[in-house]
């Protein structure tokens, strides 16, 4: 019997959150939904949701807002900034859980971070962390971290654990395409139980790329047997446009495309690259 998990999409992919959106959604095989967007100031939370339950597509997870640096950033070393972004991050969360939503993804840090202010930077990171994790339990919710490339906090297994351990109710969003310190498979297995959500795209293990399963260098079959391993079972959740990155040469993608990647790694194929490459 094969091991299935839901089918997700994040909105950064595409931010049709309309009536048409959520049918098209539910049309071409996607189960639930993040909501990925830069700025929450004007999203109407009841709109969406009432879409949402309209066509049966759960609102799986929220993505909460990491950009501009200098504005939003739970590790920052200057006091306003960063309670200026715990409290943007605790209203999000609010509106957000009174929706339905119940995870809440966030980014530790910015970047890029110079080595001498690195643990300064861990040490504010997990001071917000804690506070944010707590607001989520209150409504009902948990903060999802996310493991980041590059100089970003969350690079590896390591500083993952490190960064949810300031408090039990944390957990881990899983990004397929940002580990560049440490071999996926290792990753999984030093994070565990805590993944309770994943960002599934493909790269080529130089940075992070953004591409269809099957476009880079990973292998699906063992990460997604990795992953069920340790018992995951929430979405399988793509986080990737449906217009072509500057690095990869193909055909614009739809719904169907991800069903049907989907369907191949749970069937215990390799997945279809429908793109070439460019680098």
């Amino acid at each position: 019997m094969e091991n299935k998990l839901g089918i997700a999409v994040s909105s950064c992919g595409n931010k049709a959150l309309d009536e048409q959106g959520f049918l098209s959604m539910k049309e071409q095989g996607i189960d639930a939904i993040e909501i990925s967007l830069r700025n929450y100031d004007d999203f109407d939370y009841k709109k969406v949701k009432e879409n949402a339950d309209k066509y049966g597509v759960k609102l799986w997870s929220l993505h909460l807002p990491f950009m501009p640096f200098s504005e939003i950033d739970p590790s920052a070393l200057d006091w306003k900034e960063k309670f200026g972004t715990i409290r943007k991050f605790r209203e999000i969360i609010q509106k957000g859980s009174e929706i339905g939503i119940d995870k809440f993804i966030i980014h530790p840090s910015g970047e890029p971070i110079e080595d001498k202010y690195r643990e300064e930077k861990m040490l504010s990171s997990m001071s917000s962390l804690y506070r944010l994790a707590d607001t989520a339990s209150e409504e009902g919710s948990v903060i999802c971290v996310e493991n980041l490339p590059r100089t970003c906090l969350g690079r590896d297994s390591k500083e993952i654990k490190k960064l949810v351990a300031v408090n039990s109710k944390l957990r881990v969003c899983f990004d397929t395409n940002h580990l560049l310190k440490e071999d996926i498979g290792e990753f999984i297995k030093n994070v565990g139980s805590k993944i309770v959500t994943v960002h599934v795209s493909d790269y080529d293990f130089k940075d992070e790329k953004h591409w269809l399963p099957g476009e880079g260098d990973i292998d699906w079959q063992k990460l997604y047997n990795d992953l069920l391993a340790v018992g995951y079972n929430g979405m399988w959740l793509y986080e990737l446009g449906f217009k072509p990155e500057t690095t990869i040469d193909r055909r614009d993608l739809d719904y169907k495309d991800f069903y049907n990647n989907a369907m191949e790694i749970f069937g215990g194929k390799n997945p279809t690259a429908i793109g070439k490459r460019k680098i």
